[in-house]
């Protein structure tokens, strides 16, 4: 049995600077400033004694040709590694696995394609993994989604990645020890108790497409931010600089955020965060909320809908955990 375990992602800033139109036409490409974080979607791959394929996630399939899997991302990865037959493959997740706002379809598809790769006898490196999860997704399936999530979850760590026409660089943030334990204490995610598909956000007609492109080239410049701040440790402004994001974010679209969420952050806010934006494309899913003291303890009296995560760093990436 291969069982890989892959990260999902925390972006600080940059997000949706990492979309194809953007990356390609703009001087400076995309940039995103983000972690991998320390919940994990796991993947097992086994031998089956006939030539079916079964596939278990939030439902069961069990079909005599991998062609008829409902489940995209599967037979997609399936067809990529060269393994269509024979095998059971299961996918379990410490968070839920759609819309999260954390990146986490595309630790599906990593994780799938570093197990797959494997029980083939192949070894598969972090930009292997993630150039073939963006073919799948973006290139394959048409999924309006950008390219940050899939390098996130093979690589880890924390990182500034870049995305130009034709590349993607993916650059480590050099960060203390210390900041990095600074951050489990000082960053929070909140879920908002609803969740939506990206894809939905995303394919969403701007209410300004003008606006929009300038909203984003504000975000982009941010990920350069933040990047200084990590390396020197200004996590104060690290959270205040979240917050503007936020600003320019929520602006883009009105699918982005709704009454329910505009008024979950008011009540972040009033608890006395420094800043607080939600991540992924939006419309639900995780706040990440900084705040020093006590805040953490005070974001409990939000109540059991909106559970609390702490930061943690993943530095390890997509890794195979189990072979035999």
């Amino acid at each position: 049995m291969i069982i890989s375990r892959t990260p999902v992602r925390v972006s600080f800033c940059g997000g949706g600077t990492d979309v194809d139109w953007f990356a390609s036409s703009e001087p400076n490409g995309g940039m995103v400033t983000s972690l991998a974080l320390d919940r994990h979607i796991h993947v097992t791959v086994n031998s089956r004694f006939d030539d079916r394929v079964r596939v278990s996630y939030s439902k069961m399939e069990m079909v005599d040709d991998f062609e008829n899997l409902e489940h995209e991302l599967v037979r997609e990865s399936m067809r990529m590694a060269g393994v269509t037959s024979g095998v059971e493959i299961t996918t379990i997740a410490d968070i839920p696995s759609r819309g999260t706002g954390l990146g986490s379809s595309s630790a599906v598809t990593v994780g799938l394609l570093n197990a797959l790769h494997r029980f083939a006898g192949h070894d598969a490196s972090p930009n292997q993994l993630a150039e073939e999860a963006c073919r799948i997704e973006i290139d394959i399936l048409g999924q309006p989604i950008g390219r940050q999530d899939q390098y996130a979850a093979a690589f880890g760590g924390v990182n500034s990645i870049s995305f130009g026409p034709d590349s993607v660089g993916v650059n480590p943030v050099e960060i203390s020890p210390y900041v990095i334990e600074r951050l489990s204490k000082e960053f929070t995610l909140v879920f908002t108790g609803t969740s939506r598909s990206a894809s939905e956000v995303l394919s969403e007609t701007p209410d300004d497409p003008a606006d929009k492109l300038a909203r984003l080239r504000i975000i982009r410049g941010q990920a350069d931010t933040v990047r200084d701040m990590l390396e020197s440790g200004d996590l104060d402004g690290l959270g205040s600089l979240i917050g503007e994001a936020w600003d320019s974010k929520r602006g883009i679209s009105s699918g982005i955020s709704n009454e329910e969420i505009d008024a979950l952050h008011s009540r972040i806010m009033d608890m006395g965060a420094t800043g607080a934006k939600l991540l992924g494309a939006g419309g639900g899913g995780f706040f990440l909320v900084h705040g020093g003291g006590d805040l953490r303890d005070r974001l409990v009296e939000l109540g059991p809908k909106h559970r609390l995560i702490p930061i943690g760093v993943d530095q390890k990436g997509s890794v195979i955990i189990n072979e035999g």
